[in-house]
């Protein structure tokens, strides 16, 4: 009986009877981070980290949650688990379990940049890998995110001399956040989606610093708008809502912004190609930091990722997860944005 296994609720650790990001209903649940792909209601306990636990309970309501540190050992009948750094979203964590000297590592969603938000990622020694490939193919490459930055302040004060006022989208956690430390708040003031300033509240309280911004209400005259930012999430952009800051400049900031497709299909002015998952080189980095010689693919690229991985000399397999990384962004499906990705590359 192997460790860890795969079945129709998720990723599961037998003999301790624990299931890690489960996407259907559990007695124990351990928990990578609070995206909802990976942190679903539904279970009757949840294990996850001091950091990511106020966004889950904010996200889930009423749950059992208990939270641990980053290192912190919790045993279950002999298996050692720990929580370790992803670097995906402040909270992320890679779940490591050990068992009489075998040791998978579950990834959860990650990236190796540190982006001065979320706690940097540390590689975890150990034989067996779970890992998602949102980006899994050669096509992504991400410039540096001072560059990136660079370009999105650009673009600001650039609107900002028009009268235009900047709209700037991505999602609610862990995006979001990451915008708004980049943004240079010398330019302007900063507006938020309510769904935004909702997260946004809940991680000031538990000691995230994030710069001041203002919730987009009715109550605010939009001539105040002009010049200044307004981020939201992808949802809000063609509904009325966003109708009520006059002349704007829409852009938007993800991985996906590597194909002229999805931005095309976002209506957006500018993309930013700007990611909390790794791109190819990231990948295939953190693989190898790792040691591993069994890979698990549960999301994104995964027949090409494991294809790949395959030719490199490794044990890697694909697997069916309810995991979407970033496809729940784009609005693409999965097959669509692979063959527009293999065509740019």
């Amino acid at each position: 009986m192997a460790l860890l296994e795969f079945n129709d609720r998720g990723i599961y650790c037998p003999r301790a009877d624990v299931y890690i990001d489960p996407w259907q209903p559990v007695d124990r649940a351990l928990i990578t981070h609070g995206h909802a792909d990976h942190s679903r209601w539904g279970h009757k306990s949840y294990l996850a980290t001091h950091s990511a636990g106020p966004v889950i309970k904010y996200r889930l309501g009423d749950i059992k949650l208990q939270t641990v540190g980053y290192g912190e050992v919790t045993t279950v009948n002999g298996v050692k688990f720990s929580f370790h750094p992803a670097g995906h979203i402040v909270g992320s964590a890679q779940i490591r379990v050990e068992y009489k000297g075998e040791i998978w590592v579950a990834s959860g969603d990650y990236k190796l940049e540190d982006d001065g938000l979320s706690e940097a990622y540390e590689p975890v020694r150990c034989q067996h890998f779970i890992t998602e490939s949102t980006f899994g193919l050669p096509v992504y490459r991400w410039a540096p995110q001072e560059a990136i930055f660079a370009d999105i302040n650009d673009w600001w004060r650039m609107n900002k001399e028009a009268g235009k006022v900047s709209v700037l989208t991505g999602y609610a956690l862990g995006k979001a956040q990451r915008l708004l430390m980049g943004l240079d708040t010398s330019i302007g003031d900063i507006y938020t989606h309510g769904a935004i300033e909702n997260t946004n509240e809940v991680m000031r309280a538990q000691g995230v610093p994030l710069p001041d911004t203002i919730r987009v209400t009715r109550e605010i005259d939009k001539k105040i708008y002009p010049g200044n930012m307004v981020v939201c999430t992808p949802g809000a952009v063609g509904g009325p809502w966003i109708k009520k800051f006059g002349q704007f400049s829409l852009g938007a900031a993800s991985g996906w912004m590597t194909l002229r497709g999805a931005r095309r299909r976002r209506g957006a002015d500018r993309g930013f190609v700007l990611s909390d998952h790794c791109d190819w080189p990231m990948l295939l980095e953190a693989i190898d930091l790792t040691g591993a010689d069994n890979i698990y693919v549960t999301h994104g690229y995964t027949a090409l990722f494991s294809k790949h991985l395959r030719s490199l000399g490794l044990n890697a397999v694909e697997l069916e997860t309810e995991y979407e990384g970033e496809l729940a962004e784009v609005e693409i499906k999965p097959e669509a944005a692979a063959e527009e990705a293999t065509q740019a590359g």
